[in-house]
């Protein structure tokens, strides 16, 4: 790979170096600043913390041994911090210390010992920024990648919005009256376009919870209404297949109104998805929503949302990957396979989690757990 592949491959290499000892700092420099890297020196941790954040090196070299906060601590700082582009650390130790294990278990990438010989610094210096420039250049290419899928998907909307317009204006007659067969028609491709946008919908805000782009607005939820709600909308679909669909609130909830926070948009995106697909799936049976609390003496609890279902069940093999992106189940029904995914995205975005029980030809029992806020 070049480093000319990236603007900032094309600058010099900036290396940290942090150690207490002005006299090796001025050496390790020279030696550095010889092969053409720029050197930032910083003498304690504290100083080291401070400069990554205000501007993040392409290498740090650290020392272990130093007053107040060791090279440990400043490891385990600089890895907890995720806000930080990622930048390789090459631990300096002495030849008594048996520090390697613990520092790399810390997150450090490699490590030399003392007294540093100049070749295998060099080396080893060469080598981590070159898993660097990789990283980055993964990273940027991710990027990529994700930005054209979002600019891709918006331009897709346009004309699907526009054709769906379209479309429904002929069915309502607004350009002359139609016979029953143009019709049909009509209704097939106003059925069909709008499966699309919804898939390009769906696309779209995958996109946003990867890219950590995506906003919540939490508020106090009213849990048993928005449930009603949902099962109202959808119960035309379970009487168009004579399925009864069942809500059960159970009194250990009604007391928790306003104690469950959530973006009420997006969590009933969760739940009619949820529902619908059990509606879908299910051709003899019910479908029931159990809306319950689930005490633990170990955590905080938590309010559990079972979905039903007497559909044909899912197999072991089929549920490993169902909540993967684009994993469609066998059924002949089967979506795009973004739904369960984006749910599940939805969920842990409130700090909850999405489960599934299933036994082929005994249904199957999606569950959705969210903390409750005292």
């Amino acid at each position: 790979m070049s480093h000319s592949s990236f603007a900032n491959f094309s600058q010099k290499d900036r290396i940290l170096v942090v150690d207490d000892s002005p006299d090796n700092c001025f050496l390790i420099q020279s030696i550095l600043e010889e092969e053409g890297y720029e050197i930032t020196i910083a003498e304690s941790g504290k100083a080291a913390l401070a400069e990554v954040e205000a501007s993040p090196p392409d290498l740090v070299l650290l020392d272990i041994m130093m007053p107040d906060m060791d090279g440990y601590e400043v490891t385990q700082r600089l890895r907890d911090n995720k806000s930080l582009p990622f930048m390789p650390i090459l631990l300096i130790t002495a030849h008594d210390q048996p520090s390697v294990v613990k520092g790399l278990d810390l997150g450090a990438d490699d490590f030399i010992r003392k007294p540093v010989e100049f070749d295998e610094l060099l080396a080893r210096v060469r080598s981590l920024l070159r898993l660097k420039h990789s990283v980055d250049e993964r990273d940027h290419i991710a990027r990529q990648r994700e930005d054209f899928v979002s600019r891709l998907t918006h331009d897709l909307r346009t004309p699907l919005v526009a054709a769906d317009r379209m479309l429904n204006l002929f069915q309502q007659g607004a350009f002359g009256e139609l016979n029953p067969g143009v019709v049909e028609v009509v209704t097939t491709m106003i059925s069909s376009n709008q499966n699309l946008l919804k898939m390009v919908n769906q696309l779209l805000e995958v996109y946003r919870y990867e890219a950590g782009r995506k906003n919540l607005a939490f508020s106090p939820l009213d849990l048993p209404e928005l449930l009603q709600e949902i099962c109202q909308e959808l119960k035309p679909l379970a009487l168009e297949k004579e399925l009864e669909l069942k809500l059960q609130i159970n009194s250990d909830v009604e007391n928790m109104k306003g104690k469950v926070l959530g973006d009420r948009i997006e969590l009933r995106r969760v739940l009619t998805n949820l529902i619908g697909n059990a509606i879908k799936f299910t051709d003899t049976g019910f479908v029931a929503i159990n809306l319950k609390r689930i005490e633990s003496p170990s955590s905080s609890d938590r309010v559990a949302i079972e979905v039903q279902d007497t559909g044909s069940g899912i197999s072991p093999q089929e549920q490993a990957t169902l909540f993967e992106r684009f994993r469609t189940g066998s059924h002949k029904r089967a979506g795009s396979g973004l739904g369960l995914y984006l749910s599940r995205q939805i969920t842990e975005a409130h700090n909850g989690t999405l489960n599934l029980s299933s036994q082929v030809g005994k249904g199957s029992v999606f569950t959705v757990k969210l903390p409750i806020h005292s």
